[in-house]
């Protein structure tokens, strides 16, 4: 049984980041605009938006009944301006058809995961509070940190460690994984957390703590996140009117190279290899970069949310 009782304290408070950059570079147009807020989460950036553009209609999407609960209050001021859908982002696309849109103006994803779900120890999402082996986004889908530390292999486990928490000892970690739960099986966030911290040279110096790694590999398998991500990334790019705006916030490195790689795909004119005398691939520019290299929170921002840090905004503007 697990001797740390986990709280039942529920209220949070949650800090948008890049607010300030979101708010000038978003939306350039004026008057009646439509906004895909995809990770709507409890409310902030959509806050923003509604309140800077008095005539946009904004659809948040949310797989997290809490935060869309949430949202529904902080937005209740503009209560007629919005359509809050319990969806995954990668189905955007067919949210938006939903309502009868056919295109929309600018699209927001704010990826991983809100502070009031790192907070809350019951979501399992830290390392740092103890609480069940959960991480799920939606609390009622079926797969849950704990089932995959459980009934995963070997081998599947070393591949989620490796690829998603690029953890350098990925293979010793699986192994002493699969070796505990012979003897019981995993249930708390503080004792993945002790084992991971208990394997010398478990992450390469200088990088961050070993928890931290193994508990985003495992969010993102929960969660089927990256697959999430090349979806909403494909389907927002054919749904954005002609100078519409698309702007992705990422906190770790997999996201910003998925994001990186596909607006750099969408903003070249042709994907031929070098050296052919003439273009046979078909693809044409649809994309172009309104800042080439990722924005990042400012020393102001990082002092009063240190979650920012690690923040990464990249925008793209349908040609």
């Amino acid at each position: 049984m697990n001797e740390n009782p986990i709280s039942d304290n529920t209220e949070f408070r949650h800090t948008s980041v890049l607010p300030q950059e979101i708010s000038d570079l978003l939306i350039v147009k004026t008057g009646p605009v439509k906004v895909i807020d995809g990770t709507v989460g409890y409310g902030g950036h959509s806050s923003l938006i509604l309140k800077k553009h008095a005539e946009a209609v904004l659809l948040g999407i949310d797989r997290d009944s809490e935060a869309l609960a949430a949202a529904e209050k902080v937005l209740s001021f503009a209560k007629d301006r919005i359509h809050l859908v319990k969806d995954n982002f990668s189905n955007l696309a067919v949210c938006a058809a939903g309502l009868g849109w056919h295109s929309v103006d600018a699209i927001l994803l704010d990826l991983g995961v809100s502070s009031p779900q790192i907070d809350n120890p019951k979501r399992g999402f830290s390392y740092r509070l103890d609480g069940p082996l959960d991480m799920r986004m939606d609390v009622q889908s079926r797969e849950t940190a704990g089932r995959i530390l459980n009934t995963y292999t070997y081998e599947e486990l070393e591949r989620i460690f490796r690829e998603y928490g690029e953890i350098h000892k990925s293979r010793k970690l699986a192994e002493e994984i699969v070796n505990r739960r012979r003897q019981k099986e995993w249930m708390y966030t503080a004792e993945l957390a002790e084992l991971c911290n208990s394997i010398p040279g478990i992450v390469r110096r200088g990088g961050p703590p070993a928890p931290s790694l193994c508990f985003q590999a495992l969010r993102i398998e929960v969660n089927r996140e990256l697959e999430e991500l090349k979806k909403a990334l494909e389907d927002g790019v054919k749904l954005l009117a002609p100078g519409g705006r698309m702007a992705v916030i990422s906190f770790h490195s997999l996201e910003d190279r998925i994001v990186k790689h596909y607006f750099n795909m969408m903003a070249r004119y042709c994907l031929c290899p070098p050296g052919l005398p003439v273009c046979i691939c078909g693809h044409r520019q649809s994309l172009k970069f309104i800042k080439k290299k990722p924005v990042t929170a400012s020393e102001e921002e990082i002092r009063e949310n240190r979650r920012s840090a690690s923040a990464k905004l990249r925008v793209a503007e349908k040609l």
